[in-house]
């Protein structure tokens, strides 16, 4: 059985998906982008608050699942531009703690709404 999760602390769904789904005790996320959940926009900034912002509305969506960010097994980035790494590792460093999970970087054409990072995830949260 299925569960919709979903939080106004994230921005809403720009698609035919939900912000993420639990089956049992696993947690699906959908790809977080750096929108302000308040307006839905693309928040002003640099490449770092960008990330810094996906990891927050990722934050958001795992609270509202009943866990944290540091419940993340299986983290997925993806960026137009992979010299963002080293910036992508360094803020992980801020937002999870070690063990920090396992994890894809992936370089990719394009993203929605023109950014230049994405993240989804996969998280598992204690048994009841």
């Amino acid at each position: 059985m299925k569960k919709f999760i979903n939080t106004d602390m994230a921005p809403a769904a720009i698609g035919t998906y939900s912000q993420a789904i639990a089956a049992g005790n696993t947690i699906y996320l959908s790809g977080q982008i750096p929108l302000d959940p308040a307006s839905g926009n693309m928040i002003d900034g640099d490449f770092t608050s960008r990330v810094q912002q996906v990891l927050v509305n990722i934050s958001a969506v795992c609270a509202e699942a009943g866990g944290n960010i540091n419940d993340i097994v299986k983290l997925n980035v993806y960026l137009t531009d992979l010299a963002g790494f080293e910036t992508v590792n360094s803020i992980m460093a801020e937002f999870f703690e070690a063990p920090y999970p396992a994890r894809a970087a992936v370089q990719v054409a394009a993203l929605p709404k023109g950014t230049d990072v994405e993240m989804d995830a996969v998280m598992v949260l204690p048994p009841e």
